[in-house]
Formats: C-alpha cells, structure tokens, sequence
C-alpha cells in the first residue's frame, strides 16, 4: 500500500530539546476509529562509519552511554544536522572519534532506527585508504579508541560485545562483503 492510511488531526509536542522532539499525535486510525501515536523527531541523521585499513583492521569506540546506563563498543559513529551533507558529517565523525581520515568512502546502508515510533534515519559507511591523525572529541565524549582486526570486531558481534544496531549492521555488511 502506497497511500498513508493514518489521518492526523492535531499535533502537539509533549517535549523537546537540541537533539529531539516528542509529539503526541490525535489521530485516526486505519480502521477509522480515534487514537493516538507518539513520535520522537530526531533533528539530526545517525551515521556511522567503519574504517577498514589495507591490512584489515577496523577502529572500535567504546563510552558510556548515559541512556543504557551502561559501556557500549562501537563503530565510530554520532549525528548529522539533517541540512548537511551526509558524507561530509561522517567524515567530521571519524575524524572527531579516532583522528581518522579517508580516501576512498561507501556508502553501505540505510536504515530507519526504529521506525515504529521515531522518524530517525541512519546512513552506514565504509571508509578505506586511512591516513591516522588526532581526534577531536566532543564536549560529551570520554571515548576511548581500539585498533583490531576486523575479524576480532566480527566475533564482538557474535559473541554479544557489541550490540548497538547500526555497528552490528556495519560489520555485517562488510563480513559479507569480504566473504565472512
């Protein structure tokens, strides 16, 4: 089906900061009858970026996330203001967590995080032909960087180190594409 079977009738936002807003939506439903929805609006994209070097090694991040209220290992990774370029934001990303630049970038996925109650979209990269620098954390960030094979990084995955959603896809995508 092409057509939005969903027809709003008023939206209100219940909560909103720089990086998101909560709306509360009065709606009717497909079957016609009277409801509500919740949507959380990201104001920025989620883009996330494996670097893979000429010898197979991958970098991983690893910080604290405030949210889970626990340590996650990552791909390098954060948002992009939704005007921007997306690839020029995922390059400011890699160089911002791990000092990292590239040559040669692939776009590899995109994703909608959770679609059932946000509108957030994600683009997965790859980038190739590394050259090392100094990183340029933010304000909120205590990253720190690890260097590993990316068949170290695989076994994260599949072992239940690694769990957020888009370095799970990422490394899928590029086990895949190495014929892992």
């Amino acid at each position: 089906m092409t057509e939005n079977p969903w027809k709003t009738k008023s939206i209100t936002t219940a909560y909103e900061n720089s990086w998101i807003r909560v709306e509360h939506h009065e709606v009717l439903t497909p079957s016609g009858k009277d409801g509500i929805y919740g949507k959380t609006h990201f104001k920025n994209k989620a883009i996330a970026i494996l670097p893979l070097d000429e010898e197979g090694n991958t970098w991983l991040v690893g910080q604290y996330r405030y949210a889970l209220d626990s340590y996650s290992w990552e791909v390098p990774m954060g948002g992009g203001p939704l005007e921007l370029d997306t690839l020029a934001s995922a390059q400011r990303e890699l160089k911002e967590e791990t000092g990292l630049s590239a040559n040669r970038w692939t776009e590899l996925q995109l994703i909608h995080t959770s679609n059932s109650v946000t509108d957030e979209v994600g683009y997965i990269f790859l980038a190739q032909e590394l050259t090392e620098g100094k990183p340029e954390f933010e304000d909120t960030e205590d990253i720190t960087i690890q260097k590993l094979p990316f068949k170290e990084a695989l076994d994260w995955v599949m072992q239940g180190k690694i769990t957020d959603s888009l370095s799970v896809i990422a490394i899928f995508r590029v086990a895949r594409a190495l014929g892992y």
